[in-house]
């Protein structure tokens, strides 16, 4: 004899299904008895200036005027965009390996170490040059670029 393929997993889930169902219909019929006792219900909803749902329409005379030209969408060409001009700053070699092409400028103003690489050298430096570099963003932190003896 074969055994039944009803387990008790599946008679539990087709109850909840079953129940489920008949909630729904209660939730139904309740509606449609609230809506007959009271038919007017909110005919519009309106927005307030403080973003609540209300039955009143707003005041027209509150109305704010956009106009659509001054609306800016994306991001604004380069050359429209006015960049702040990037300011020379003055540092001392601290160290400096013309072997690996690389080394690191103390600024002379808050005594913070920036990264320098050969790439961004305009003329070669030693250690203990003075010199004037511009900072630049890189994947580690502020890189010195555009580097110069004074």
């Amino acid at each position: 004899m074969a055994k039944s393929q009803v387990t008790f997993n599946k008679i539990e889930k087709e109850k909840k299904r079953l129940k489920k169902r008949e909630d729904k219909q209660k939730k139904k019929e309740a509606r449609k008895a609230e809506a007959k006792e009271n038919p007017q219900g909110i005919q519009f909803a309106y927005v307030d200036y403080n973003g609540n749902l209300t039955d009143t329409p707003p005041d027209p005379n509150l109305k704010v005027k956009v106009d659509a030209e001054s609306i800016e969408l994306g991001i604004p060409k380069k050359e429209d965009r006015e960049e702040e001009e990037p300011t020379a700053k003055e540092g001392k070699v601290s160290f400096f390996d013309t072997t690996k092409g690389f080394g690191f400028i103390l600024d002379s103003i808050n005594q913070e170490k920036y990264f320098v690489h050969v790439s961004g050298l305009l003329e070669p430096i030693q250690e203990n040059d003075k010199v004037t570099y511009e900072l630049e963003r890189g994947q580690k932190g502020m890189n010195a670029v555009r580097v110069k003896k004074i």
